[in-house]
């Protein structure tokens, strides 16, 4: 496994170092304002295990090379130790040899781990005017040396210190947390909380296939840049373009793609366009095209779900007002609208028969929700529907207009409003506002626990307590929470996931065995009527036989019509222009339509439902 993880890690390193080149984020499409990426690199004396091949320093050198030429970056390590041996500054050349001289450091292995200390001191560095971004790569849970008290107590105060104190300070300062955690020993709850209250995204890489995904993941969400839409393997490309950059990913074995110009040029690794690189690694294909033949293009093969065409643009695509989080139940609004090198487009200046939309798409790529936006002059607006799941998604706006195609990525998380923690010990469900706009004042929590409702208090500006009746712990439960939200005068039915009360146990309350009368439901689910089956017939036995021929007989009609149809046709056409034979005829067909019918109600009536007893 440590070869295959390394193999795939220096596939990685190529990659970045191509995007690197490709500069299709460019210094010149960055804000004045611009993110400052700060990678937190763990070199405690786990790593020795779990990193064997050093993939740490393969990941140090991925993370540099991803970094867009003119942004700003620094490197710290931690252990029991936390240092920064590369302090942030603009990633050019030279940083970029500073940085990749590090790797001798991330084998100087310590004993202990201390994550709270190696967050605190790389989000306290020096203050920047745009948001700050930590990237931490991690492969296990704090672990603090015996000195600094009796444990395991104080790796449960520092614990508790990072996600209680540090973590919602980070969030006020506008410092966002991502992690990546490449071993089964990490603390993937820490993290994830970590991240999801800073807006952060984290990923456990328990595969190889799943850790370039992460990495581009967390560059899409730091730099954002403009993508064509691929569909049916065509993607558009508008006149003006000063480039763009496929990364087609494939699976082992798979056909090797090609693309196809609009004149009908076939490229290959083997026969590139004039002045582009192409680079074949083992599971992706990395294409830079310069000055690209505007119309459709075509991908031959079979891409990645991941793959992507990426473009260098005088114009791009620009949101407002999306957040990095979105909550389950609450509609999100945006804004979209274009801009020239850095200046907003006016309405003339736009492409023709303009038409934009955005959606929710959850890991899949399936489309959870979706809205058109409206034109208001040269901006876009709508609001998208709530989301309905939650994890890990991607908000898409995508335009379309005459000749023109473009779409803005963006990897988000959805989480429930409330967040709700059973406490065993203190016998209550903890519950807390996710939501930036919820609060005592305006939100009412309540539950329901085996028919049972249950009231939550307040107990701080954004918390609530609900108290439990005494319960069996040897049975995981379900509680299913719901609350009453008002806001701008508006009250509104909040859905919460539901909670399963001793999660830890094996058996839940609707997997007890019972006598075989019964059967115990969930609660909340809406039983259905249970029919009892039956074998004998409703009918006597003479009558069923004649129905039974009956119904057999359009059956048989269809089969013999083209048999008879020769021989009947003018016989029947005579005899059907008398009136006499068209009565007789039609008042048979009325007798055999009455006796289906007759046969139906009696069925009906002789098999009565019955409803089990149930729980």
């Amino acid at each position: 496994m440590g070869r295959e993880w390394n193999k795939v890690w220096r596939g990685l390193v190529a990659l970045a170092g191509c995007l690197a080149v490709s500069s299709y984020l460019s210094a010149a499409s960055l804000d004045e304002e611009q993110p400052e990426v700060r990678v937190i690199i763990d070199v405690s004396g786990s790593m020795r295990h779990n990193d064997p091949d050093q993939l740490a320093t393969e990941a140090l050198e991925l993370l540099v090379a991803l970094v867009p030429s003119g942004a700003r970056a620094g490197v710290w390590t931690f252990g029991e130790r936390v240092a920064n041996p590369l302090p942030p500054g603009p990633a050019n050349l030279e940083w970029r040899d500073r940085a990749r001289a590090l790797s001798s450091l991330l084998v100087d292995y310590q004993q202990y781990t201390d994550i709270e200390s190696a967050i605190f001191q790389a989000a306290s560095a020096e203050e920047v005017a745009g948001p700050r971004h930590l990237v931490l790569l991690t492969d296990g849970r704090i672990d603090l040396p015996d000195w600094r008290g009796s444990k395991p107590a104080i790796d449960t105060a520092s614990r508790e210190a990072l996600l209680e104190e540090l973590g919602p300070r980070l969030a006020e300062e506008n410092v966002v947390v991502h992690a990546i955690a490449f071993s089964d020993e990490a603390d993937m709850d820490l993290v994830e909380r970590l991240a999801q209250m800073t807006g952060g995204l984290s990923a456990p890489v328990a595969a190889p296939d799943a850790l370039l995904a992460a990495f581009l993941a967390i560059v899409d969400r730091i730099f954002p840049s403009d993508r064509v839409p691929v569909t049916d393997q065509r993607f558009l490309i508008e006149p003006g373009l000063r480039g763009f950059t496929a990364l087609l990913f494939r699976g082992e074995g798979e056909e090797m793609p090609e693309l196809v110009a609009p004149d009908g040029r076939r490229y290959s690794a083997d026969s590139p366009p004039d002045g582009a690189e192409w680079r074949r690694e083992s599971r992706y294909d990395l294409v830079q095209v310069p000055d690209p033949q505007a119309g459709q293009w075509r991908l031959e093969g079979a891409p990645g779900q991941d793959s992507r065409i990426t473009i260098e643009s005088p114009l791009s695509l620009q949101t407002a007002g999306v957040p990095d989080t979105f909550y389950i139940g609450f509609d999100v609004p945006v804004e979209a609208w274009f801009a020239r090198d850095g200046e907003a487009v006016a309405t003339e200046a736009l492409p023709p028969h303009l038409q934009l939309t955005a959606e929710l798409r959850d890991a899949s790529g399936t489309v959870q929700s979706a809205v058109s936006l409206s034109q208001q002059e040269a901006r876009f607006v709508g609001r998208l529907p709530a989301p309905a799941l939650g994890g890990n998604a991607q908000f898409v706006v995508r335009a379309e207009g005459q000749g023109f195609r473009r779409q803005r990525v963006q990897p988000i998380n959805v989480l429930p409003a409330i967040s709700a923690q059973h406490d065993e010990a203190g016998q209550q469900v903890l519950l807390a506002a996710e939501h930036p706009q919820l609060d005592r004042d305006n939100t009412r929590l309540f539950g329901q626990l085996q028919g049972a409702r249950l009231e939550a208090e307040s107990v701080g500006e954004r918390r609530w307590s609900m108290a439990l009746p005494e319960l069996d712990a040897a049975l995981s439960i379900p509680l299913i929470l719901r609350g009453e939200v008002t806001l701008d005068g508006e009250t509104r039915e909040l859905r919460l996931p539901r909670l399963m009360l001793f999660s830890s146990v094996a058996t839940a309350i609707d997997q007890v065995d019972a006598s075989p009368a019964l059967e115990v439901a969930r609660f909340h689910e809406e039983l259905a009527p249970v029919r009892e089956s039956r074998t004998g017939s409703a009918l006597p036995e003479p009558l069923e036989r004649v129905v039974s021929h009956v119904q057999e007989l359009p059956k048989i009609a269809r089969e013999r019509w083209r048999e008879w149809r020769p021989v009947l046709a003018e016989p029947l056409e005579k005899t059907l222009s008398e009136p006499l034979w068209r009565w007789l005829l039609g008042t048979l067909l009325a007798a055999l339509i009455l006796l289906i019918l007759l046969v139906k109600i009696l069925r009906r009536r002789r098999a009565v439902p019955r409803e089990e007893p149930h729980v």
